[in-house]
């Protein structure tokens, strides 16, 4: 049995793409399957309120995104998007390529929320 991770990371190329990896539950009890325990920087909190957007932009630190509440829509370079309701999650990852100066119509993502309620994340830092 595995969990599965949705990575919004950086290509090659500089653009933001996601993937979507497995994570092998492999502690806990046959009833209550569990992950290797993973690091953590810490815990934030964020509140969006209706009508939030964002530009394009890249995660400065690698981390854990769960919505809470509300939904959330992000949007990459190719115009493709995901949309993330309560209980989704990804791992936010489309740092800048090393060296590279931001370009708005290259490197990131935008997100926003979507719907009538304001948009609740937690972000735990990798």
């Amino acid at each position: 049995m595995d969990f599965t991770k949705v990575v919004l990371y950086t290509a090659e190329d500089g653009r933001a793409c996601f993937r979507d990896e497995a994570v092998p539950l492999t502690e806990g009890q046959p009833q209550a399957r569990l992950s290797p325990l993973m690091r953590s920087g810490g815990l934030q909190l964020r509140m969006s309120p209706v009508g939030f957007r964002s530009d394009f932009h890249c995660t400065e630190n690698p981390q854990w995104l769960f919505v809470l509440g509300g939904q959330m829509l992000i949007g990459l370079q190719d115009g493709s998007t995901r949309l993330f309701k309560p209980g989704d999650h990804f791992y936010s990852a489309d740092t800048l390529p090393p060296g590279a100066t931001f370009d708005p119509h290259l490197h990131g993502h935008n997100s926003r929320q979507v719907g009538d309620e304001p948009l609740v994340t937690a972000f735990v830092r990798a």
